[in-house]
């Protein structure tokens, strides 16, 4: 259904990195999921008070909740897609991630209201109604949310949206726990055990669990979260294939939401190179990220000795010391200023964030190193620390 929707009014439907698409996609989501939870929230509450069950009348009571969320999905999207303005130069993309976490905090609180109503209920527990209207209602929910869970994680791995696959979260916890419900009320028709509330606790369990997994991966992208590795190497594989480019380090990916990522990375170059050329390179680069990625570049140029004997000799010393110290550790920018008395050897380490010395303990450890062997050569060195 959603697929001949989007065929029918969203145009350009594959360009998801589009801002307008991705709004046009949040918003007929949105009101489908709007229109699916109604339905069910009217069905299992009528079944549920027809049952005199708990576990039912909660569970649409979350399908309820569940509509609440789909209109905060519809909001964020509507929000997130407006133009960038003066208070804003980067646009509004980060409300998308703002409504994902709205939505895992009503799963939450949902969950938590559910437990009460169900330990309420195993202490004073009541007697249950069947029907078979009852079980058509719940496997009728099962195939509905199991429906929606598909579309939505389909539609949120395609547009990488946090909200989409919080709300594909929820609807699979919906999945389990209707399927919950559905057990519980078989087994006390024929067996007599009275397991409704402990259904539910079971049942409140599952959605607060899925509202705390939703709420981490909307919360991860607001706090800053490192960019994929895919991403990453996308940018590396660019820039890398032009040949004035000698090495990159120093990338930084900002994300002001899906389709709004600046990007700014340093780009080692010849010393020697013709300067308009090389910046005519830089320009033709960053517009290829632009047109290839859909993020905005800046790019910064480091002069790089690629003549210079000694300067090749020192830079492959060195190497051999930091990989002596820890394999992981790589260096850049790497050069030499040569005096009377020594010679400074200036360059930056690149570590993992998890790498156990500290900064200055790793600085003296190089400098020590190096000194072993060549006493008149002193470093001068700035630790970073690796992107991903």
């Amino acid at each position: 259904m959603v697929s001949l929707l989007a065929n029918l009014f969203i145009r350009n439907q594959n360009d998801t990195k589009d801002c307008t698409v991705r709004q046009a996609y949040g918003i007929l989501c949105g009101a489908v999921g709007i229109f699916l939870n109604l339905c069910l929230f009217a069905g299992k509450f009528l079944a549920g008070r027809f049952s005199n069950s708990i576990a039912i009348t909660a569970d649409a009571f979350n399908n309820l909740s569940d509509a609440g969320s789909s209109i905060i999905t519809l909001i964020g999207f509507k929000m997130a897609g407006q133009k960038p303005d003066p208070t804003h130069p980067f646009g509004h993309g980060r409300i998308e991630y703002v409504s994902g976490l709205l939505v895992s905090i009503v799963i939450l609180l949902m969950g938590v209201e559910l437990l009460k109503s169900s330990v309420a209920k195993i202490l004073r527990p009541e007697d249950l109604a069947f029907s078979p209207m009852v079980l058509a209602i719940l496997l009728c929910s099962i195939l509905v949310k199991c429906y929606m869970f598909l579309y939505n994680r389909k539609l949120g791995k395609r547009l990488d949206s946090a909200a989409m696959l919080a709300t594909a979260t929820d609807s699979l916890s919906d999945m389990m726990a209707t399927s919950v419900v559905l057990a519980a009320t078989v087994i006390a028709h024929f067996t007599g055990l009275a397991i409704d509330g402990w259904c539910g606790v079971l049942v409140g369990l599952f959605i607060c669990y899925a509202g705390f997994n939703a709420a981490k991966d909307t919360i991860s992208p607001l706090l800053g979260q490192a960019p994929e590795k895919g991403f990453v190497q996308q940018i590396s594989d660019i820039v890398m294939s032009y040949d004035d480019v000698l090495g990159i380090h120093d990338l930084i990916v900002h994300n002001y939401g899906p389709g709004r990522v600046l990007i700014s990375l340093h780009a080692e170059v010849p010393a020697d190179g013709e300067l308009l050329a090389l910046h005519d390179t830089i320009d033709t680069i960053e517009h290829e990220l632009r047109d290839s990625l859909k993020c905005h570049a800046v790019i910064h140029m480091d002069p790089v000795c690629t003549g210079d004997e000694e300067t090749a000799r020192l830079r492959t010393l060195v190497k051999g010391y930091l990989s002596e110290i820890d394999e992981s550790l790589t260096m850049h920018d790497f050069r030499i200023v040569t005096g009377p008395t020594h010679t400074n050897l200036i360059f930056d380490v690149v570590t993992p964030y998890d790498f156990p010395l500290p900064d200055r303990e790793l600085s003296n450890r190089i400098r020590e190193r190096v000194q072993k062997d060549n006493p008149n050569y002193f470093t001068v060195i700035d630790i970073d620390k690796q992107m991903v």
